[in-house]
C-alpha cells in the first residue's frame, strides 16, 4: 500500500507574515501549489533523493543557481528532521512505534524562495504519511508547533507559526498568538474563516530567484527583543489590521478589507526593508486599483481585485515585471 499525502503553499492576506511577535494574522492556503510525500512499507528506511537534492552539476553556473534558488540541501534534511521529530514526539508520548521501515519520496510545485512556504509543506506533508503509516493522532492544533519545532530546532530556520497552521488546518484561518496562551498551552487561537467569505484575491510572484527567507526576518526580530519601540509598536499595529480584516470579512467590507490589506504593507515598510524588485510588484498592482501586500517574506503579493478587467490589466502589467498572476484556490 502506497500512502500519499500532500501539504499546500500558503498566503498570509494579513498580519505579519513570519509571525513570530505574538500577534494576530490571516491566512489562506494556496491549492494551486504543493508538496506531495508518497510512503510505502520497505525492508529498509530509504529517503529518496529528487532532482533539486543532486550534487553533480553541468558547470559552476548551474551550481549557482541552483543553490540561489533551492538552497544548499534541497529536500531531504526536510525530511530527515521531520522523522527524527515525530521520533522523538512518539517516545515523549509512549508510544511504541511497530518494527516497520519504508521509502518515502517527495516533490514540490511551490515555487521557490517567493514566500510561499514551500519548505514547511514539504515537512508537513511527510507527517501526515507517518501519521498515516504509523496510525498515530496528533493533535491538529499541535502539529503546526510541531513543525515549526522541526524547523526551528532541527534546521535553525527562522520562521513563525503561521505558515504552519494554514498548511495544517487550511481554507482559510484567522490566528491569535496570544502570549499567555501560547506559553501555557503550547499552540495559539485557531479560527477558521468559511472561504466563500473572501472578496475576489490574487497572487502575483516573481519568476525570477528569490532569497531565502529566514534571513529577511533575522534584523526585526533582534530589534523586537530588544524592545524598540518603533518595531514593538508597528508590530503591534499590524496584529490590529489582521483583527480588523477579521471583522471585514465576516461582515462582508470588501472596500475595509480592500484598505486594510493595503495598510498591512504600509506598516510593514516601517521596519522592514523592501528590495526594489518587490516594491514595483506592489506598485504596480495598486497603480490599477487592486489593493497590495505581501504574501509572505517576500517575492509574491497578495491582494484583492474589482473584477476580470482589472485581473486582466494585473496580467499585462505583472508580465512586464516578469511575474505571474494566478487566482488562489483557496478551497
Amino acid at each position: 500500500m502506497i500512502i500519499e499525502t500532500r501539504a499546500y503553499a500558503r498566503a498570509g492576506l494579513l498580519g505579519n507574515p513570519s509571525d513570530g511577535f505574538f500577534g494576530k494574522t490571516i491566512s489562506i492556503s494556496v491549492r494551486n501549489f504543493g508538496a506531495s510525500v508518497s510512503l510505502y512499507e520497505s525492508p529498509e528506511l530509504n529517503i529518496e533523493p529528487q532532482e533539486q537534492d543532486t550534487n553533480s552539476f553541468r558547470s559552476i553556473y548551474h551550481l549557482r543557481d541552483a543553490v540561489a534558488s533551492l538552497g544548499y540541501h534541497g529536500g531531504v534534511p526536510l525530511i530527515k528532521a521531520a522523522l527524527k521529530r515525530f521520533c522523538e514526539y512518539c517516545d515523549l508520548h509512549g508510544l511504541r512505534l511497530p518494527n516497520k521501515n519504508f521509502t518515502i519520496r517527495y516533490s514540490t510545485s511551490i515555487p521557490r524562495q517567493v514566500g510561499l512556504s514551500g519548505s514547511s509543506a514539504i515537512i508537513v506533508a511527510t507527517f501526515r504519511a507517518l501519521m498515516k503509516f504509523y496510525q498515530v493522532e496528533i493533535p491538529l492544533p499541535h502539529l503546526p508547533t510541531l513543525v515549526l519545532k522541526t524547523e526551528s530546532e532541527e534546521l535553525g530556520i527562522t520562521a513563525g507559526l503561521q505558515d504552519r497552521v494554514i498548511q495544517c488546518y487550511e481554507g482559510c484561518v484567522y490566528m491569535n498568538f496570544d502570549r499567555e496562551l501560547l506559553e501555557k498551552t503550547g499552540h495559539g487561537d485557531y479560527e477558521p474563516i468559511e472561504p466563500r467569505l473572501l472578496p475576489k484575491l490574487y497572487i502575483a510572484y516573481k519568476t525570477s530567484l528569490g532569497k531565502q527567507s529566514g534571513r529577511i526576518h533575522n534584523d526585526v526580530r533582534s530589534r523586537w527583543d530588544k524592545g524598540e519601540e518603533l518595531v514593538v509598536k508597528t508590530l503591534q499595529d499590524i496584529a490590529d489590521v489582521a483583527r480588523q480584516g477579521r471583522e471585514a470579512i465576516l461582515n462582508n467590507e470588501t472596500s475595509q478589507l480592500h484598505a486594510l490589506v493595503n495598510e498591512n504593507f504600509d506598516l510593514r515598510r516601517r521596519i522592514y526593508t523592501i528590495s526594489d524588485s518587490n516594491l514595483e510588484m506592489i506598485s504596480a498592482a495598486r497603480r490599477i486599483g487592486a489593493s497590495a501586500s505581501f504574501a509572505g517574506s517576500g517575492g509574491a503579493i497578495v491582494g484583492i481585485y474589482k473584477d476580470d478587467d482589472m485581473l486582466n490589466r494585473l496580467f499585462v502589467e505583472m508580465k512586464h515585471l516578469n511575474a505571474r498572476v494566478i487566482k488562489p484556490y483557496v478551497v
